[in-house]
């Protein structure tokens, strides 16, 4: 591929893809840390450490790409991994829960700060249109290929050695990923003086409440975060407690919704050129909405065994790669292209906003009340978010494909209504 002759971006995907890994695999660990220190509150543990990042994430995000174009981003990224690389080799050397919160805090404060800037380098990296747009495609199939293969390889790896070698080996993959950094060429940005700061740090956000197929995105992130939340944050006391399985069975059903991702993922690029994206992320949505219900029947009716269970996670997985991996096309679709940066930033605040929301229930509702009520609560914020997302997508909206493109002060794309030719 023409996109991976460019050094630079070879480096640069390199560092992503090894850091999305070492956060797959620190996630997997986490889950077993808390199960470690908590016991059958480990969901309480976890869905509280889960929410300091998703809080990390929805405040630190729009900042880091507001006022990214102030210093220098292969330093920022450079320091970023290594504060990552040092709180993960610290994570296994806790003894208090509230020790795992602090340090939760801080690596989530540098992967939050991580990826905006990291979206922001690509166009100066690849700044042909058509590379761009397989650079974005890429970043995808990468965080796509590491929900499946880092709980497979955790599960591997949790064969031969404790969970808190986990740790280390994702500590290492931190640093290497500083090194391909340091090897990358990557120039400063160039300071934006057309907004103030105010404006810089807001303006993706204002962006999607303009936009209506933006807002429907919005309520599409609630459907993804709330059947996601039970496979993140209620599988490993799913398993442990109610299954009787080992700390490999809990990765093991983790990669069945990675599975699930994987195969949808590899057959959406063909299924997007025939079928516009608003039908399959609503139709991602439906499926996510039968799965939370279903896992609550199932559960109901002591139905919940091994093989019901790997079924309903692999749906997650399904549903959740139908809604995430158009999401970018509709992106692209709706902003300048100078302004994308700033919508993916604000799509990865937003997105995560909707997970500030899911994790608790998933994690504090489900450790006082029970998993039933916690699921029950879950599928019916997944249905409300795609009721919402059904009426605020407009059928017939949809992009220009020929239409000269302007903007507006925050960005926002702006085209000849008479040239739009397909929904999307």
């Amino acid at each position: 591929m023409r996109l991976f002759a460019v050094r630079d971006y070879r480096h640069l995907f390199g560092a992503q893809v090894i850091a999305l890994f070492g956060t797959g695999l620190t996630t997997v660990a986490l889950g077993l840390l808390a199960y470690d220190l908590a016991g059958p509150r480990a969901g309480m543990v976890l869905g509280t450490a889960l929410t300091i990042k998703m809080v990390m994430y929805v405040v630190i995000a729009p900042l880091a790409a507001a006022y990214v174009d102030r210093i220098s981003r292969r330093t920022l990224l450079v320091l970023l991994d290594v504060i990552r690389g040092a709180v993960v080799l610290a994570l296994p050397l806790v003894t208090e829960v509230w020790q795992v919160y602090v340090l939760i805090g801080l690596l989530q404060a540098a992967s939050a700060a991580f990826t905006p800037t990291f979206q922001a380098v690509i166009p100066d990296i690849v700044p042909d249109e058509a590379d761009y747009t397989r650079a974005l495609s890429a970043s995808q199939v990468a965080s796509t290929m590491e929900s499946l293969l880092s709980p497979v390889l955790a599960a591997v790896a949790l064969t031969f050695l404790s969970f808190d070698r986990l740790f280390l080996g994702t500590s290492v993959g931190f640093l290497v990923s500083a090194l391909l950094v340091l090897a990358t060429r990557i120039p400063n940005a160039r300071p934006d003086t057309r907004t103030g700061a105010r404006d810089r740090v807001t303006g993706g956000i204002r962006t999607f409440f303009r936009t209506p197929r933006l807002r429907g995105v919005m309520a599409l992130n609630l459907v993804v975060a709330s059947a996601g939340a039970i496979v993140v944050v209620n599988t490993v006391n799913h398993v442990r407690d109610e299954l009787g399985g080992s700390q490999s069975d809990v990765a093991w059903l983790l990669a069945a919704s990675g599975t699930g991702t994987l195969l949808a993922a590899l057959a959406l690029p063909r299924v997007l050129d025939r079928i516009a994206a608003r039908t399959v992320m609503l139709t991602g949505a439906g499926v996510l909405v039968v799965a939370t219900a279903a896992a609550v029947t199932l559960r109901a009716a002591g139905a919940l065994g091994w093989t019901g269970t790997a079924v309903v996670w692999a749906l997650v997985g399904i549903g959740t790669a139908l809604v995430i991996t158009p999401t970018g096309k509709v992106l692209r679709s709706s902003v300048a292209r100078t302004a994308i940066p700033g919508a993916f930033a604000a799509q990865f605040s937003l997105s995560h906003l909707a997970w500030l929301i899911t994790y608790p229930v998933a994690g504090w509702l489900g450790t006082t009340a029970g998993l039933a009520p916690a699921w029950s609560v879950l599928t019916a914020l997944a249905g409300a978010g795609a009721v919402a997302a059904l009426l605020l997508w407009p059928r017939h909206e949809g992009p220009a494909t020929t239409a000269p493109v302007t903007t507006d002060r925050y960005g926002s794309a702006t085209r000849d209504r008479s040239a739009l030719t397909k929904a999307a």
